[in-house]
């Protein structure tokens, strides 16, 4: 392997791949098909991002090496010193992002995020209002062989099935009915606006606990691109990967002393032990860039690509659930344009050419999960690299391109050798 077979990569990176040369042949060829596999495709799926490289080696880093279960100051092992301080960096950074009080930063994903949220706010056996998966919810809040499913009644709410978007007088109705212990507000697939004041309102009426979920939305609230859950909600879990622009982790946020008592002993010792202090640290390191003006300009970007890839896709033909996107990801109908085409072909088609996606249930899909009737796409990574609107458009091209002549080969080489050009221009952030 040589240096020079990998361009867009920075010189840390270029170092590791020469130390696993020398070390472990075998994960350094893994890892540098990886490096230009994201080098070489667009990533379009609304969950991943690209990281700079001081946030993906602050993840690599002797704060691997330390054990440091409990909390900055009440730890039980020596040595923490420098953990406890890169714990309180990103906590702190953590509440001046989001404009609260409270964080936990030690969850090791959002699962593990929600998983303590719910065992501090409720008991097992309590009703939990939330959108099903199926149309547009995540399966930590409430899917059946889930832990939220197995430990909690779970009740639903469900979007108009006219207009696919929150009908917030049903949603209160429907808490009237189930009188749940509490509602969770925030989505993994819904291209909407969500209106957090009137979920209080509808929480309060029926006294219930209001949970929002901003794992996909947390960069676009951090960079005021998205209204925040704040001071709407009683506990707000997320990732800090997806918008936000981080390592893989989770995040727990409030501005309730109680609750961040409770949330405190529910993430350790009541469901994680040691903490990632790598992870943590790298944590840190995203919350100081998403403090950074610029972040601001991100987050306003990725919201005007999402909205020009929508409207490319349009043009062509597509059907965007909802009718278009508030955010940054968008659920395209792909049936009025085909009604054969499904959305694990499309997946499949489109990762030929270079186009990364995933295959999505729209709401009322009449096709199973791993087969599905939508695709969703997601701007995030995109912008990351500097594309916009013009490319998006370009991109809507593409994706058309190659689903309309139904995943042959020789339009899917020549997209590819297209799009090669353009992540050229568009190297991954150093």
């Amino acid at each position: 392997m040589k240096t020079t077979d990998h361009p867009s990569l920075d010189p840390l990176s270029l170092d590791l791949l020469n130390l696993l040369e020398q070390a472990d042949p075998g994960v350094a060829d893994l890892l540098a098909a990886e490096a230009n596999r994201q080098a070489n495709t667009l990533e379009l799926i609304a969950s991943e991002n690209h990281v700079s490289a001081a946030v993906m080696h602050a993840a690599g880093t002797w704060m691997t090496n330390k054990y440091a279960e409990g909390y900055p100051g009440k730890r039980y092992y020596g040595g923490c010193e420098h953990h406890d301080t890169a714990e309180d960096l990103a906590r702190d950074r953590a509440k001046e992002l989001f404009g609260c009080n409270f964080a936990n930063v030690q969850p090791h994903c959002g699962a593990n995020a929600n998983i303590a949220a719910f065992m501090a706010m409720c008991n097992p056996g309590d009703r939990i209002l939330s959108l099903p998966i199926k149309s547009g919810g995540h399966l930590s809040h409430g899917l059946k062989p889930n832990f939220s499913g197995t430990f909690y009644e779970i009740h639903d709410y469900d979007v108009d099935p006219e207009s696919e978007r929150l009908d917030y007088d049903v949603i209160a109705a429907r808490a009237r009915e189930v009188q749940p212990k509490m509602i969770i507000c925030g989505y993994s697939a819904y291209p909407r606006t969500i209106d957090f004041e009137r979920f209080r309102a509808i929480a309060d009426d029926v006294g219930a606990i209001l949970m929002a979920d901003i794992a996909h939305i947390a960069g676009l609230v951090a960079g005021g691109a998205h209204p925040s859950p704040f001071p709407h909600a009683h506990i707000v879990t997320t990732t800090t990967h997806k918008t936000l622009r981080g390592p893989r982790g989770g995040l727990i946020l409030s501005n309730d002393e109680d609750v961040a008592k409770k949330v405190d002993r529910k993430v350790f010792p009541g469901s994680q032990g040691g903490p990632l202090m790598h992870i943590i640290t790298a944590k840190a390191v995203a919350f100081g860039e998403a403090l950074q003006p610029s972040f601001n300009d991100y987050a306003a970007q990725v919201v005007s690509n999402a909205a020009a890839l929508a409207e490319g896709l349009v043009e062509h033909g597509y059907r965007l659930c909802t009718g278009g996107t508030d955010n940054h990801l968008l659920l395209v109908d792909l049936q009025p344009r085909d009604a054969d085409l499904t959305g694990a072909d499309a997946e499949q088609w489109l990762e030929a050419a270079g186009i990364i996606t995933n295959k999505n249930g729209i709401p009322n899909d009449p096709r199973p999960p791993m087969v599905t009737s939508g695709l969703r796409l997601g701007t995030a990574a995109l912008t990351t690299r500097g594309l916009g609107t013009d490319d998006m458009r370009q991109i809507a091209s593409w994706l058309d391109r190659v689903m309309a002549s139904k995943g042959d080969e020789a339009v899917a080489r020549e997209v590819r050798g297209e799009i090669r050009e353009m992540c050229d221009a568009h190297p991954l952030p150093h």
